[in-house]
Protein backbone atom coordinates (compact mmCIF):
# COMPACT_ATOMS: atom_id res chain seq x y z
CA UNK A 1 0.00 0.00 0.00
CA UNK A 2 1.21 3.55 -0.61
CA UNK A 3 0.68 6.88 0.45
CA UNK A 4 -0.82 10.03 -1.65
CA UNK A 5 -0.53 13.62 -0.31
CA UNK A 6 -3.22 15.78 -1.97
CA UNK A 7 -2.74 19.28 -1.81
CA UNK A 8 -5.46 21.47 -2.11
CA UNK A 9 -5.57 25.58 -1.89
CA UNK A 10 -9.04 25.68 0.10
CA UNK A 11 -11.31 23.81 2.82
CA UNK A 12 -13.92 21.96 0.67
CA UNK A 13 -11.66 21.24 -2.60
CA UNK A 14 -10.85 18.19 -1.87
CA UNK A 15 -14.66 16.91 -1.86
CA UNK A 16 -15.15 19.26 -4.61
CA UNK A 17 -12.68 17.60 -7.59
CA UNK A 18 -10.70 14.55 -5.78
CA UNK A 19 -13.58 13.58 -3.08
CA UNK A 20 -13.98 10.50 -4.70
CA UNK A 21 -10.90 9.26 -5.87
CA UNK A 22 -9.52 10.14 -2.29
CA UNK A 23 -11.84 7.62 -0.63
CA UNK A 24 -11.24 5.33 -3.27
CA UNK A 25 -7.80 4.97 -2.55
CA UNK A 26 -8.54 5.09 1.21
CA UNK A 27 -10.96 2.67 0.65
CA UNK A 28 -8.03 0.23 -1.25
CA UNK A 29 -5.97 0.10 2.12
CA UNK A 30 -3.13 4.02 1.04
CA UNK A 31 -2.53 6.31 3.48
CA UNK A 32 -4.08 9.83 2.23
CA UNK A 33 -3.43 12.81 3.66
CA UNK A 34 -4.53 15.99 2.98
CA UNK A 35 -2.60 19.25 3.26
CA UNK A 36 -4.57 22.34 2.47
CA UNK A 37 -2.30 25.49 1.74
CA UNK A 38 -5.26 27.87 3.17
CA UNK A 39 -7.05 28.43 5.48
CA UNK A 40 -10.51 29.55 3.35
CA UNK A 41 -11.15 32.67 6.00
CA UNK A 42 -11.10 35.99 4.30
CA UNK A 43 -11.32 38.57 6.80
CA UNK A 44 -8.78 37.00 9.32
CA UNK A 45 -9.02 37.04 12.92
CA UNK A 46 -12.22 39.45 13.44
CA UNK A 47 -14.10 35.88 11.67
CA UNK A 48 -17.06 34.64 14.20
CA UNK A 49 -14.88 31.46 13.94
CA UNK A 50 -11.39 32.12 12.52
CA UNK A 51 -10.97 28.14 12.62
CA UNK A 52 -15.05 27.29 11.39
CA UNK A 53 -13.65 26.25 7.50
CA UNK A 54 -10.77 24.13 9.47
CA UNK A 55 -12.81 22.18 11.52
CA UNK A 56 -14.84 21.56 9.12
CA UNK A 57 -12.16 19.89 6.50
CA UNK A 58 -11.29 17.38 9.79
CA UNK A 59 -14.96 16.67 9.24
CA UNK A 60 -15.24 15.92 5.69
CA UNK A 61 -11.77 14.55 5.98
CA UNK A 62 -13.58 12.09 8.28
CA UNK A 63 -16.24 11.05 5.87
CA UNK A 64 -13.49 10.33 3.23
CA UNK A 65 -11.70 8.13 4.65
CA UNK A 66 -8.06 10.64 5.30
CA UNK A 67 -5.39 9.72 7.74
CA UNK A 68 -4.54 13.04 8.41
CA UNK A 69 -5.03 16.89 7.68
CA UNK A 70 -2.38 19.84 7.55
CA UNK A 71 -2.31 22.97 7.07
CA UNK A 72 0.28 24.89 5.77
CA UNK A 73 -0.36 28.45 7.27
CA UNK A 74 -1.73 30.41 4.31
CA UNK A 75 -5.10 32.70 4.59
CA UNK A 76 -6.96 32.83 1.43
CA UNK A 77 -6.25 35.56 -1.19
CA UNK A 78 -9.81 35.51 -2.16
CA UNK A 79 -11.10 35.20 -5.82
CA UNK A 80 -11.74 38.33 -7.79
CA UNK A 81 -10.02 41.67 -8.79
CA UNK A 82 -9.15 43.25 -5.37
CA UNK A 83 -6.45 41.16 -3.32
CA UNK A 84 -7.17 42.01 0.35
CA UNK A 85 -4.58 42.94 3.03
CA UNK A 86 -3.07 40.27 5.01
CA UNK A 87 -4.62 39.02 8.50
CA UNK A 88 -2.92 39.44 11.65
CA UNK A 89 -0.41 36.57 11.58
CA UNK A 90 -0.64 35.29 8.56
CA UNK A 91 0.11 36.01 4.67
CA UNK A 92 -2.08 35.56 1.66
CA UNK A 93 -1.28 32.92 -0.13
CA UNK A 94 -0.37 34.55 -2.92
CA UNK A 95 1.75 37.07 -1.32
CA UNK A 96 4.08 34.02 -0.03
CA UNK A 97 7.84 33.51 -1.28
CA UNK A 98 6.82 31.05 -3.73
CA UNK A 99 10.04 28.58 -2.29
CA UNK A 100 8.32 28.47 1.21
CA UNK A 101 5.06 26.66 0.46
CA UNK A 102 6.38 24.35 -1.60
CA UNK A 103 9.71 23.95 1.06
CA UNK A 104 7.02 23.17 3.33
CA UNK A 105 5.14 20.74 1.11
CA UNK A 106 8.12 19.12 0.26
CA UNK A 107 8.97 18.30 3.97
CA UNK A 108 5.61 16.76 4.51
CA UNK A 109 6.37 14.65 1.10
CA UNK A 110 10.12 13.26 2.69
CA UNK A 111 8.03 13.20 6.21
CA UNK A 112 5.21 10.51 4.94
CA UNK A 113 7.24 8.75 2.37
CA UNK A 114 4.83 9.48 -0.31
CA UNK A 115 4.25 8.04 -3.26
CA UNK A 116 2.09 10.22 -5.06
CA UNK A 117 1.46 13.71 -5.29
CA UNK A 118 -1.93 14.98 -6.13
CA UNK A 119 -2.21 18.84 -7.37
CA UNK A 120 -4.06 21.12 -9.66
CA UNK A 121 -3.63 22.23 -13.52
CA UNK A 122 -2.03 24.74 -14.49
CA UNK A 123 -5.19 26.63 -15.25
CA UNK A 124 -5.70 26.49 -11.53
CA UNK A 125 -8.98 24.66 -12.44
CA UNK A 126 -11.62 27.96 -12.76
CA UNK A 127 -8.63 30.06 -12.65
CA UNK A 128 -8.62 31.41 -9.08
CA UNK A 129 -5.71 32.51 -8.31
CA UNK A 130 -5.07 30.28 -5.21
CA UNK A 131 -5.65 26.90 -7.17
CA UNK A 132 -2.86 28.30 -9.97
CA UNK A 133 -0.33 29.12 -6.87
CA UNK A 134 -1.30 25.64 -5.72
CA UNK A 135 -0.27 24.12 -9.27
CA UNK A 136 2.90 25.82 -9.14
CA UNK A 137 3.77 25.11 -5.43
CA UNK A 138 3.09 21.37 -6.15
CA UNK A 139 5.04 21.30 -9.33
CA UNK A 140 8.17 22.72 -7.37
CA UNK A 141 7.50 19.95 -4.22
CA UNK A 142 7.78 17.14 -6.86
CA UNK A 143 10.78 18.55 -8.29
CA UNK A 144 12.69 18.64 -5.22
CA UNK A 145 11.52 15.29 -3.60
CA UNK A 146 11.01 13.33 -7.18
CA UNK A 147 7.86 12.30 -5.96
CA UNK A 148 5.23 11.41 -8.89
CA UNK A 149 2.76 13.92 -9.39
CA UNK A 150 -0.72 14.10 -10.75
CA UNK A 151 -2.97 17.19 -10.95
CA UNK A 152 -6.84 17.06 -10.71
CA UNK A 153 -9.05 18.82 -13.50
CA UNK A 154 -12.35 18.70 -15.32
CA UNK A 155 -12.74 18.17 -19.32
CA UNK A 156 -12.37 21.75 -20.38
CA UNK A 157 -15.85 21.01 -22.79
CA UNK A 158 -17.41 19.61 -20.20
CA UNK A 159 -17.68 23.17 -18.18
CA UNK A 160 -18.18 24.63 -21.47
CA UNK A 161 -21.29 22.66 -22.00
CA UNK A 162 -23.05 23.24 -18.63
CA UNK A 163 -22.05 27.09 -18.32
CA UNK A 164 -23.72 27.50 -22.14
CA UNK A 165 -26.87 25.28 -20.47
CA UNK A 166 -26.64 27.59 -17.80
CA UNK A 167 -26.60 31.35 -19.43
CA UNK A 168 -29.47 30.09 -21.65
CA UNK A 169 -31.22 29.77 -18.58
CA UNK A 170 -29.81 32.91 -16.78
CA UNK A 171 -28.32 31.61 -13.97
CA UNK A 172 -24.70 32.24 -14.91
CA UNK A 173 -23.35 35.17 -17.19
CA UNK A 174 -21.85 35.58 -20.52
CA UNK A 175 -18.26 36.67 -19.34
CA UNK A 176 -18.77 33.23 -17.43
CA UNK A 177 -18.70 31.26 -20.42
CA UNK A 178 -15.96 32.97 -21.94
CA UNK A 179 -13.65 32.45 -19.25
CA UNK A 180 -14.70 28.60 -19.31
CA UNK A 181 -13.32 28.67 -22.73
CA UNK A 182 -9.27 28.93 -20.48
CA UNK A 183 -10.54 26.50 -17.72
CA UNK A 184 -9.39 23.32 -16.69
CA UNK A 185 -7.78 21.09 -19.45
CA UNK A 186 -8.96 19.72 -23.10
CA UNK A 187 -10.62 16.10 -22.51
CA UNK A 188 -7.62 15.00 -25.02
CA UNK A 189 -4.88 16.07 -22.91
CA UNK A 190 -6.06 13.84 -19.79
CA UNK A 191 -4.73 11.20 -19.27
CA UNK A 192 -5.97 9.84 -15.78
CA UNK A 193 -10.65 8.85 -15.35
CA UNK A 194 -11.49 7.59 -12.26
CA UNK A 195 -14.80 5.78 -11.70
CA UNK A 196 -16.01 6.83 -8.20
CA UNK A 197 -19.58 6.02 -8.71
CA UNK A 198 -19.63 3.70 -5.31
CA UNK A 199 -18.11 6.98 -3.78
CA UNK A 200 -20.44 9.08 -4.74
CA UNK A 201 -22.27 9.23 -1.56
CA UNK A 202 -19.21 9.75 0.69
CA UNK A 203 -18.07 12.40 -1.58
CA UNK A 204 -21.78 14.07 -0.55
CA UNK A 205 -21.35 13.57 3.11
CA UNK A 206 -18.05 15.49 2.79
CA UNK A 207 -19.43 18.27 1.06
CA UNK A 208 -22.23 18.80 3.78
CA UNK A 209 -19.72 18.92 6.32
CA UNK A 210 -18.16 22.49 4.61
CA UNK A 211 -21.56 23.80 6.10
CA UNK A 212 -20.15 27.44 5.85
CA UNK A 213 -19.74 27.27 2.23
CA UNK A 214 -22.80 25.15 1.78
CA UNK A 215 -24.92 27.75 3.41
CA UNK A 216 -23.34 30.58 2.21
CA UNK A 217 -24.32 32.98 -0.68
CA UNK A 218 -23.30 32.80 -4.57
CA UNK A 219 -23.52 29.91 -7.33
CA UNK A 220 -21.14 27.91 -6.23
CA UNK A 221 -22.89 27.55 -2.61
CA UNK A 222 -26.20 26.71 -4.47
CA UNK A 223 -24.63 24.15 -6.88
CA UNK A 224 -23.24 22.32 -3.58
CA UNK A 225 -26.71 22.73 -1.64
CA UNK A 226 -28.28 20.68 -4.57
CA UNK A 227 -25.58 18.31 -5.37
CA UNK A 228 -25.69 17.40 -1.14
CA UNK A 229 -29.65 16.84 -0.87
CA UNK A 230 -29.80 14.85 -4.30
CA UNK A 231 -29.92 11.06 -3.68
CA UNK A 232 -26.46 9.57 -4.77
CA UNK A 233 -27.97 7.16 -7.37
CA UNK A 234 -29.25 10.28 -9.33
CA UNK A 235 -25.85 12.11 -9.22
CA UNK A 236 -23.64 9.49 -9.70
CA UNK A 237 -24.13 9.48 -13.57
CA UNK A 238 -23.02 12.88 -13.42
CA UNK A 239 -20.35 12.74 -10.75
CA UNK A 240 -19.39 9.25 -11.95
CA UNK A 241 -15.66 10.04 -13.26
CA UNK A 242 -12.65 12.36 -11.65
CA UNK A 243 -10.09 13.05 -14.10
CA UNK A 244 -6.42 13.83 -14.03
CA UNK A 245 -3.60 14.54 -15.71
CA UNK A 246 0.29 13.35 -15.18
CA UNK A 247 2.93 15.83 -16.52
CA UNK A 248 4.81 14.50 -19.41
CA UNK A 249 3.08 11.28 -19.66
CA UNK A 250 0.37 10.27 -22.62
CA UNK A 251 -0.69 7.09 -20.84
CA UNK A 252 -4.37 6.34 -20.45
CA UNK A 253 -5.12 4.61 -16.71
CA UNK A 254 -8.48 4.40 -14.87
CA UNK A 255 -5.91 3.95 -11.96
CA UNK A 256 -3.41 6.45 -9.86
CA UNK A 257 -1.96 3.79 -7.97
Amino acid sequence: MGTVVALNAHPDDESIFMGGTLTKLAAAGHRVVVVVATDGMMRGDDEPDPTQRLRELDAAATELGVSEVRWLGYADSGHGRDLYPDPPGRVRLVRADPDEPAEALAAVLRETAADLLIGYDPAGGYGHRDHIAVHRIARRAAELTGVRLVEATVPREVAVRLLTVTTRLRLTRGHDLEAARTWFTPAADITHRIDVRPFVAAKQRALGAHRSEINGPGRVARLMRILRRLPAWLIAPVVRTEHFIEPGSTTQSDRLL
